[in-house]
């Protein structure tokens, strides 16, 4: 493991017209090859759902305001950048403020973005979806200031007109008149502004693990990870001084260590995107695990292949056992690719791998 201390991770899902981020609709990008739309979820996304379900508390960030006479803005937030925090050791941070040393931590966890598995087995669906939310079985009720919001059996409509950028409110006497002037109603219907699109199809990720610096704190003083305070907090908790290929470093005493590991390689196996919106969510079912080593390996062993179809380009997905990958796979894969029957338990036997492979690397005799 000292010669090459990189654990690479590839993982196949099933995803089902969901949305992998709700700000301003899903995110897509366009296909080279085919021109094709295709969903994505950011690496940083995939990260912070990792880091979510270790379950370990996340240090608190200070959110910072600068206050004038008319407005308030707000600047660049602070960690506390602590890797005794979970978060931090495994998420990185950076804490750049004027007149003081700059620090970073890079995150020992590369995490690429989850894409379709080829661009013919996977991309965005349009209008899958209306955004009619509707309420016309029950009676409508003009909304004012005053009046009750709480009504049970009822809708409220509230009915405003722009005046110098502001919102006024109308009387019931003037939306009377209005209406009555166009000879139309105003529905209980949910507001759409923009057409909507899912995700869907077969979407890879993968993972690689830094073990030189998973647990390893860098004390170089010319790039600091750490200000001398927290350094010298981290020692009096138990840290290790060691020295690894980057130099002196404080390394994360082994009790810690071991519940850290627990934690991270079930995270890592069974992670879920927890941002969708509930009328979007999705199981994102895993398919297939790939371990190794190497990198290369890892990509022959969970891809795609373009089929010889002159009439219609199409792919097939594509579990190659003779890739040198350990692969764990699901019964779920039995209803993609025929020919495959996967195991209740791989899921189980993927942590095992995982976990006996990050307690055997010597985090603090590392040269």
């Amino acid at each position: 493991m000292k010669n090459n201390p990189f654990i690479y991770i590839r993982g196949l899902r099933k995803v089902d017209h969901t949305v992998f981020a709700v700000n301003e609709g899903q995110k897509y990008y366009i296909d080279p090859q085919f021109g094709k739309r295709q969903a994505y979820s950011s690496g940083q996304q995939v990260k912070r759902s990792i880091i979510e379900g270790m379950g370990f508390p996340f240090a608190a960030i200070t959110f910072n305001w600068e206050i004038t006479n008319s407005d308030a803005k707000m600047k660049q937030p602070y960690h506390l950048c602590n890797p005794e925090y979970v978060d931090q050791l495994i998420g990185g941070y950076m804490k750049s403020v004027k007149d003081k040393v700059t620090v970073k931590r890079r995150s020992p966890l590369s995490i690429s973005a989850m894409t379709p598995l080829h661009p013919l087995l996977g991309g965005l669906e349009n209008n899958f979806e209306s955004a009619n939310f509707d309420r016309k079985n029950f009676p409508a009720k003009y909304k004012t200031k005053d009046s009750d919001e709480n009504t049970s059996g009822t809708h409220n409509v509230r009915v405003f007109k722009m005046v110098n950028k502001k919102e006024v409110e109308l009387t019931s006497t003037e939306l009377d008149e209005w209406l009555n002037s166009k000879d139309r109603q105003l529905p209980a219907h949910y507001y759409k502004p923009n057409s909507l699109s899912r995700a869907t199809g077969l979407y890879t990720y993968d993972i690689a693990i830094d073990l030189r610096t998973l647990f390893c704190v860098s004390r170089n003083k010319l790039e600091p990870e750490l200000y001398s305070e927290t350094e010298k907090e981290l020692l009096e908790k138990g840290w290790i001084e060691s020295e690894n290929v980057f130099g002196k470093c404080l390394v994360c005493p082994e009790k810690r260590r071991k519940e850290i590991i627990n934690r991270l390689v079930h995270a890592i196996i069974n992670w879920r995107i927890t941002s969708n919106q509930s009328r979007t969510f999705s199981l994102m079912e895993t398919l297939a695990l790939a371990i190794s080593t190497n990198a290369n390996k890892i990509a022959y062993a969970i891809r795609a292949e373009l089929k010889d179809d002159y009439e219609r380009p199409a792919a097939l997905p594509v579990i190659d056992e003779n890739s040198g990958a350990d692969l764990y796979l699901t019964p779920l894969i039995s209803s993609i690719i025929p020919g495959f029957s996967g195991s209740s338990d791989a899921l189980d036997q993927a942590e095992e791998k995982l976990k006996q492979m990050l307690l055997d690397f010597d985090y603090v005799n590392q040269i």
